[in-house]
């Protein structure tokens, strides 16, 4: 049972128009597949197609830039909804230090061009103060303080739009296979949350959009 708090997150199935962001990535590629699945149609904005292998021919691919706002905006225009993936690879370089803020500033000034306004966005739980175990923020700044930084900065672009966002902060993400029992809560990591899988984060995602939940606020998530 997926749950916030105790309240489990009502699903619908209404077939929605989604623009996936980061689509090539572990976590991006899971969204992509149970979005299919489920009967959504998948707009993935990529530099790269050639790495979405076999779900090019049930998506549309477009190609460009997730740093360039006008391109941003005449992809998005006309969806329903945006869910992004995106992030950095490790270890980050110097030239990607603030590619998490950049990439928000982009989108939210795109988003705000057209009549979009649902966007559920991949964060972290190092972001969580007050989570003890696991001690997330304090593990954050140790070992990866740009990544702890560049992520608080994304966060603030969003929270000074006026859009109807969504953080979904996991911890430590694996590629184990999805299980549908993970836990949610509003504000805060879940006690002992120390890992989720990627297959569960992207149901958790999609899941948010579905519902129209949690607009404007963090979401904790781990198995």
């Amino acid at each position: 049972m997926q749950e916030i708090g105790r309240t489990e997150v009502p699903a619908t199935h209404d077939h929605l128009k989604l623009v996936v962001l980061g689509a090539t990535g572990a976590t991006g590629l899971e969204v992509v597949r149970q979005a299919i699945e489920k009967g959504h149609s998948v707009t993935a904005f990529v530099r790269s197609p050639d790495r979405l292998g076999a779900f090019r021919k049930q998506i549309t691919a477009k190609q460009g830039d997730l740093l360039d706002r006008v391109q941003l905006a005449q992809v998005i225009e006309g969806h329903d909804a945006v869910i992004s993936a995106f992030g950095p690879r490790l270890p980050v370089s110097k030239c990607d230090a603030h590619l998490l803020s950049r990439f928000a500033t982009a989108l939210t000034a795109a988003m705000e061009q057209t009549a979009v306004r649902r966007v559920v966005v991949e964060s972290v739980a190092f972001l969580f103060k007050d989570s003890i175990v696991p001690p997330a923020y304090l593990l954050g700044r140790l070992l990866f303080p740009k990544i702890v930084a560049d992520s608080a900065a994304m966060e603030g672009v969003f929270e000074r739009s006026g859009l109807e966002w969504t953080m979904v902060r996991p911890p430590e993400l694996t590629n184990k296979p999805y299980t549908g029992r993970y836990r949610m809560r509003e504000g805060h990591l879940p006690s002992f949350g120390f890992k989720v899988s990627r297959a569960d984060v992207a149901d958790c995602m999609i899941k948010l959009v579905e519902s129209g939940s949690s607009i404007r606020k963090v979401v904790g998530v781990s198995n």
